[in-house]
Formats: structure tokens, C-alpha cells, sequence
């Protein structure tokens, strides 16, 4: 028994263990364990698993459809779901837009999209990153300008994971520019399907297809699809990029790989010992371990804020580079532990189905993909170096 978490939180733990054992999909389940890919029906199937359990929106209050859990119910489940071998909960309305609709939305916009996003009937993507506008967000150019009842939306949204899945976009647009740079954002909610829409692959260095480009010509959008004031969208997003950033984190999964990590150590040889007591590699392993303990003890006290309906702002930059790094380093220590077998890579062995032979131990086939792929998490949600400066900002330096 763990004596960090009292008995009615240990019986919370056990209810979740109990219902992954019993619900989760043993198919699904090794694909997830073996890095192979999720197709949507995947995460269709998963997130509607858990939403008639009640446990999809595990951050939105009761009175939404929400689980109403304490952060340290919410840091359980992310656990549990990750040792299990569950797939991720796709954030985008979940995490991103719902969070942002309770807050500032209109009535009628919570009363629309929030079941919607509960119920699978809307797949979100978000329209943040332009070209020549990533990091330096306040920069973009995709411009909206009021006709009558309507936004016509022309521009480019680029980095958009999953929008060949989606069938709405929330989107940042310039709808001025007078003042400052961030004074002329709005924030609009755009269906995908709306002519003059185009969404083009961008397919990665594995041969994955996660992440488009999307195009808007002369896209029409109803005004009631403008979330809050016009040109105070840049509160929003600010907002809603706190709330990404907390995710990004990503403790349950770094919990996960460094428990794959010690398993991998202990049985890869250097010099006929094992490689978990070189002592240069294990203390590496002890520095990361450390650091990710402290860090549940942030994002506990993080998300306890959030929960309350507060943006937690400095917070979570800290959470999100501390985060970032040390699943980068977990990746390159499992990469560096299976030494020659983490270098050949197939992108077709991530395919469901394949059956060519592995080159070297089974766990060994995802680890160049996993490493490689996660190299855009201090990128994405703010780069690191961005996050410094919103950390250094606030302290006056």
C-alpha cells in the first residue's frame, strides 16, 4: 500500500485497476504497449468506453458531465490508465475548448457543444500555429472580417494534429489590427466541412500521418460561432494554453516509461552486468526518477488549482518544461540502454498487423519512434525557451 494516499483514495485506485482489467480492450491495449498506431475508431471506442462509465471529462465539474474528481483523483486515474496501457484521452474539446466554453462561452454555446464533446459527436482540432507564427503566436495572419451575420476567415493554420479526424477546428484569428498585436485576436469555432475548408497531410519523419495544414478561402462562419468579446481572444487562448500545458506534462506516461526503463536496464548487459548497476547509468536513472517524483508533487498542487476554476498561469510553464524534460530523458535513456537495437526502425511496424520479423528484443520496436516523436514536446504548447521567459517575465527579471 502506497502511504502517500489514504484508504478511500487506495479504494479509488483499485475501482479504476478493476475497471481497466474488466473493460479495456486487450487489442487495444497491446497496440498501445507496442507504440503501435491509433486509428480514430481507437479512440472513438475508448473515449465512449469511458464516457458511459462518467469517467471521460475527468476535468470538468459534475453540473457539465464531469467526473467532479479532486486532483488527486484525477492524478490516479492518469496513473492507472497509463499502466494499463490505455490510450491518451484526446485533449482538444475535452481539455482545451471545454475548459474555455465554461468560462467564456454563451449559454448556448455550453448548451450545444459540451454534450457534443461528451457524446463523440464532435471531433475538435485546434487552429493555434500559423506559418511564421508559432512560438510568436500574436504574429498570425489568418484574418476574419465581419459581413453582416458572418466571418469570412481567410488564411493558414499549420501543426494541426489530428485534423484529418475532426470535423470542427477552434480557431485564433485576426479580426483587427489596431494597437497591439494580441488586442486583434478572436476566438471562433469552425466546422470543418464548411466549403473553402482544405486540410493537406504533413507526414512525419516515421512516416506518420499526425499532424496538416489547414487552409480557409473565403470561409463563412456564423457570428454566434465567436466565443466571448470580439478581439479579446487572445485571453482566451492564453487560457486554454494553460490548460494544454498542464497536460503536456504528461506524468502518468513518464511513470510508465521509467518503470519500461528499469525493466529494459536490468536485463540489457554492459560489460556481463547488468546495465542498471553501471554506476553512470544509474545515477542518471536516480536523477530522473528524483525529479519526476518532486514533479507529481507540482502537478498535484497545480491541477488542485485549476480545479477550482482558476488558470494557473507561471505554474504552468514550470510544470510544462519540467514535464517535457523528463520524458526526453527517459526516452534517451531507454534509447541509450538498448544500444544498437533502438537504431533500426520500419515505419510499417507500427501498423497493426505486421508481421515481419523484430530485429533484436520485442520491447525494443518502438523505442526510435518514441524517441524521435517526443522530441516535439518541448516544441509544442509554448516552446521551453518561451515558457522561460513567461517564468523569468513574472519575476521581474
Amino acid at each position: 500500500m502506497d502511504l502517500r494516499y489514504s484508504p478511500e483514495e487506495q479504494a479509488f485506485r483499485e475501482d479504476i485497476r478493476r475497471f481497466l482489467e474488466d473493460r479495456l480492450d486487450s487489442r487495444l491495449r497491446e497496440k498501445v504497449r507496442n507504440g503501435q498506431r491509433l486509428n480514430k475508431s481507437d479512440y472513438e471506442n475508448w473515449h465512449a468506453l469511458l464516457n458511459t462509465r462518467g469517467w471521460l471529462a475527468v476535468t470538468w465539474p459534475r453540473e457539465y458531465g464531469g467526473t467532479g474528481w479532486n486532483a488527486v483523483q484525477r492524478h490516479i486515474f492518469e496513473e492507472e490508465c497509463c499502466a494499463a496501457g490505455a490510450p491518451r484521452i484526446v485533449p482538444f474539446g475535452l481539455n482545451m475548448l471545454g475548459p474555455v466554453l465554461m468560462k467564456f462561452g454563451s449559454q448556448a454555446q455550453r448548451d450545444y457543444y459540451l454534450p457534443r464533446i461528451l457524446d463523440g459527436s464532435d471531433w475538435w482540432c485546434q487552429g493555434y500555429s500559423e506559418p511564421g507564427a508559432g512560438s510568436d503566436l500574436a504574429s498570425l495572419r489568418t484574418r476574419a472580417v465581419r459581413k453582416g451575420d458572418v466571418y469570412v476567415v481567410d488564411g493558414q493554420k499549420t501543426w494541426t494534429t489530428l485534423g484529418h479526424y475532426a470535423n470542427r477546428i477552434f480557431c485564433l484569428v485576426r479580426t483587427s489590427t489596431d494597437g497591439k498585436p494580441q488586442e486583434g485576436i478572436s476566438f471562433l469555432l469552425i466546422d470543418m466541412q464548411s466549403p473553402g475548408i482544405e486540410v493537406k497531410p504533413i507526414v512525419l519523419l516515421d512516416g506518420e500521418h499526425e499532424v496538416n495544414e489547414v487552409f480557409f478561402d473565403a470561409v463563412q462562419v456564423p457570428v454566434e460561432n465567436l466565443v466571448g468579446e470580439e478581439n479579446r481572444g487572445w485571453t482566451y487562448a492564453k487560457y486554454l494554453l494553460t490548460h494544454e500545458r498542464t497536460g503536456i506534462a504528461g506524468v502518468g506516461f513518464s511513470t510508465t516509461a521509467l518503470d519500461d526503463l528499469r525493466r529494459i536496464a536490468r536485463v540489457q548487459l554492459k560489460s556481463g552486468l547488468p546495465l542498471a548497476k553501471d554506476p553512470y547509468f544509474a545515477a542518471r536513472m536516480a536523477k530522473v526518477e528524483i525529479d519526476l517524483e518532486a514533479m507529481k508533487t507540482t502537478n498535484l498542487r497545480i491541477i488542485a488549482a485549476a480545479a477550482t476554476g482558476s488558470a494557473p498561469g507561471v505554474e504552468s510553464s514550470m510544470l510544462k518544461i519540467k514535464g517535457t524534460v523528463i520524458r526526453q530523458e527517459i526516452n534517451d535513456l531507454t534509447r541509450r540502454a538498448l544500444g544498437p537495437y533502438a537504431l533500426p526502425f520500419v515505419s510499417e511496424a507500427l501498423e497493426a498487423g505486421h508481421n515481419q520479423e523484430a530485429i533484436g528484443p520485442d520491447y525494443a520496436n518502438p523505442v526510435a519512434n518514441q524517441y524521435f516523436n517526443n522530441r516535439k514536446l518541448s516544441i509544442f504548447g509554448g516552446s521551453n525557451e518561451i515558457q522561460k521567459n513567461i517564468i523569468a517575465k513574472s519575476l521581474g527579471l
